[in-house]
């Protein structure tokens, strides 16, 4: 029965694997579980474990007996893996400065719209920016996300945040200057409408 499953998981039998999965499955979380101490952990231990035999599954003898020994020793490397992977990730964290303040300017500018025009002129000055600058912009002020965690969605390193955002101020600062005297001689009314409806979610 081995040898059959074997050569079929060997060949990218679906069937076979799933059948392999039924059949070790509890094993592997229980030894994952005696390796971490932890549960959740244990259950992603399983998932990545299986993941990586079906990847490593053209390494499999065609003649043997179980496979639980291979799939407990995927699962071993994949625990010290994850656990490496851990270590480096509380090491860079430790590594960051301490997470400044973000200066949320949402409520200045918010106090600063008294009319429709107003707004028009925000959505013009928003529009001046890079795409990359208003993700980093929403992540960090209208989110409310640290560098740390922006860095993270965005999968940039955290530098790269800084960076862009202080760009993205710099601009909305100076596009806001330079249309305020527009404002003023009507020259955005006509972007007074749709300006106005994004808005209504309250930020």
């Amino acid at each position: 029965m081995e040898t059959t499953l074997r050569a079929r998981i060997r060949d990218g039998d679906g069937d076979a694997f799933g059948q392999l999965f039924d059949a070790y499955a509890r094993s592997v979380y229980n030894h994952a579980f005696r390796l971490t101490g932890d549960w959740s952990t244990a259950e992603d231990i399983v998932s990545l474990t299986f993941l990586e035999a079906w990847r490593l599954r053209g390494r499999v003898d065609a003649e043997g007996g179980s496979l639980r020994p291979w799939l407990l020793g995927i699962a071993t490397n994949t625990v010290r893996n994850t656990r490496r992977a851990t270590r480096r990730h509380a090491a860079a964290l430790t590594r960051l400065p301490p997470a400044e303040a973000v200066r949320d300017f949402a409520d200045e500018v918010a106090g600063r719209i008294d009319d429709a025009e107003l707004l028009a002129v925000v959505r013009l000055a928003l529009d001046s920016l890079r795409r990359n600058e208003r993700e980093v912009l929403a992540l960090c002020v209208w989110a409310e996300l640290d560098y740390a965690a922006a860095a993270q969605a965005l999968g940039i390193p955290v530098g790269t945040v800084r960076s862009r955002l202080s760009r993205a101020r710099k601009k909305l600062a100076a596009a806001t200057r330079d249309l305020e005297p527009r404002r003023r001689s009507g020259q955005v009314r006509d972007s007074r409408v749709p300006a106005v409806r994004p808005a209504q979610e309250g930020k």
